[in-house]
């Protein structure tokens, strides 16, 4: 088993055994990823056809990369939430071709309406992308989803220059996640989903300290990209 696969089997532990343990917490879980799904349409939305170009915070990865993996990572949840989520190639980015907002939002339409169907929060969701040896309860894979896209609408809005960030009690469900994310040395590993974690922000803010948690600089801007640090 290679280091990243057990930086994984390690987090569905930790995950597994404290995420959102609350009955209230975990209904809010859902309400809280869906706002965060339509809000990075929302950000992209300020898109011009030249800041498909643009750096993010995730290195290596211009605007259009890192939105075709966000549509990737849409259509693999839409797939899990109907049973099919073991078919990793479900999972890979989306090629967005001439209209990438559009193509974007078909995405964001195909999980919205996949994860409100009736009795997929009793399902089990095969999540390809994160480990091919077990299912998670539903709201272990939503929640993986959330902080994904709380932190990819981050990134959207700082590569087109927006100032962005959740609201306080999303920003704080999703730190509740990131908290439990191993930090070792498994996140220097090629193909790491996490880089290592950032000294928090000297404000404190629930949001920042997602950031600085999962290896990024709230401080990054598009003009001076060089606190860059990939993440999936």
């Amino acid at each position: 088993m290679d280091h990243n696969q057990r930086f994984k089997n390690e987090l569905d532990t930790l995950i597994d055994r404290h995420l959102l343990p609350e009955d209230r917490e975990r209904e809010a879980v859902w309400a809280y990823d869906r706002a965060v799904i339509l809000e990075t349409v929302r950000i992209l939305e300020h898109a011009e056809p030249a800041d498909w170009a643009r750096p993010t915070p995730c290195a290596d990865w211009d605007l259009s990369a890192l939105v075709s993996h966000m549509a990737g990572r849409h259509r693999g949840f839409a797939a899990a939430a109907a049973g099919g989520g073991a078919d990793r190639r479900l999972w890979q980015p989306l090629p967005l071709g001439d209209d990438p907002l559009g193509a974007y939002r078909a995405t964001v339409a195909l999980v919205v309406e996949s994860l409100a169907q009736p009795g997929v929060r009793e399902r089990q969701f095969d999540l390809a992308e994160i480990s091919t040896t077990r299912p998670y309860p539903a709201t272990v894979a939503v929640g993986f989803h959330f902080l994904d896209y709380t932190v990819h609408a981050w990134d959207v809005a700082r590569a087109l220059g927006l100032d962005w960030e959740p609201a306080d009690d999303i920003a704080a469900a999703a730190l509740a996640i990131a908290l439990r994310v191993p930090d070792d040395e498994r996140r220097l590993a090629p193909g790491a989903p996490f880089r290592p974690a950032r000294t928090p922000a000297g404000d404190g803010r629930p949001f920042a300290r997602v950031l600085t948690t999962l290896g990024r600089s709230p401080a990054w801007t598009a003009v001076d990209p060089q606190a860059a640090e990939w993440s999936a």
